[in-house]
């Protein structure tokens, strides 16, 4: 009888055990700080609690997890039209972050899907207005458009639209051809630019390397010219000088000759022109002196 009523008293203290320990776990929670818990209770919000320790009533409360860290979510390629009637294909990122908790419960169902399903209509409806060389040039101005549209209709949810990037912009196969041609030409064109930007250089440098070698040769020659000239002219000085001294030797030994001297000389010069064998006719000087006086008298 005794081992019975130990057994029932020992399920009975199980059952209160597990009863606890169920009630404890569904009523404790333990919130990060990058996550809050919205409560409703008896189905009405009480509002958002966290982070750290929640306490709860089982059965009565009942608990949303929120995440508020930054978030990113792709939309798969989309065909859109653009205003000159050329279809794209258009793939994005889109960046949000829960700022209210408590809205992004109660304002939709499932912000995510609603928020994709916006994103959609949203990037067609930007596409439709834009010309097809513009989608593939200003993709910033369409982010920033998206960006805008999406925060617009996300505010109301407590969800805020970050940033929107457009991942890969997927045009038309004869666009694309034609922008093969496009790009094939304009390399064409600036390897030709380059090639000539190149030779026209080397024409400039070449005629500069010969401007400069002209120059130096002709300043080389004007130097030569200056010390040929300055060298002639010291010769010449010299030269002059060289007379001038003898000269003044010749005048200074004229200076001490006498008439017995000069007689000398006289005489070893018609001895000289005596020994030439051609004929000759010799008048001494008293004679010319007899001419000259002579004709002086009769005039």
């Amino acid at each position: 009888m005794s081992s019975a009523v130990t057994q029932s008293v020992f399920c009975v203290v199980a059952f209160v055990v597990v009863v606890i320990i169920a009630f404890l776990a569904n009523a404790i929670r333990i919130v990060p700080e990058y996550q809050r818990l919205v409560v409703f209770r008896l189905g009405r919000c009480v509002g958002e609690k966290g982070p750290g320790l929640v306490l709860l009533i089982p059965f009565i409360d009942r608990s949303v997890k929120v995440d508020l860290r930054e978030a990113v979510r792709e939309i798969p390629h989309q065909t859109s039209i653009t205003k000159d009637n050329a279809p794209i294909s258009i793939d994005f990122l889109w960046y949000y972050k829960v700022l209210s908790p408590t809205d992004s419960v109660l304002q939709v169902g499932n912000f995510e899907l609603a928020a994709q399903g916006m994103a959609t209509t949203t990037l067609r409806s930007v596409i439709g207005g834009i010309p097809l060389d513009d989608v593939l040039s200003e993709r910033e101005h369409i982010n920033t458009m998206l960006r805008t549209r999406l925060d617009e209709v996300t505010e109301r949810w407590g969800v805020k639209v970050t940033n929107v990037e457009i991942r890969e912009i997927i045009p038309p196969r004869e666009v694309q051809d034609a922008m093969n041609r496009q790009m094939s030409a304009e390399r064409i064109r600036r390897a030709v630019v380059t090639e000539s930007t190149g030779t026209r250089e080397a024409a400039i440098n070449v005629a500069e390397g010969e401007k400069q070698s002209a120059i130096l040769r002709a300043e080389g020659q004007k130097q030569g010219a200056i010390l040929e000239a300055e060298g002639l002219r010291q010769s010449q000085e010299l030269k002059a000088q060289g007379f001038a001294k003898a000269l003044d030797k010749i005048f200074e030994s004229a200076q001490v000759i006498d008439q017995k001297t000069m007689t000398l000389q006289y005489f070893e010069t018609l001895k000289a022109m005596g020994a030439s064998p051609s004929t000759k006719y010799i008048f001494p000087m008293e004679f010319t002196s007899m001419i000259e006086e002579f004709v002086k008298g009769k005039k």
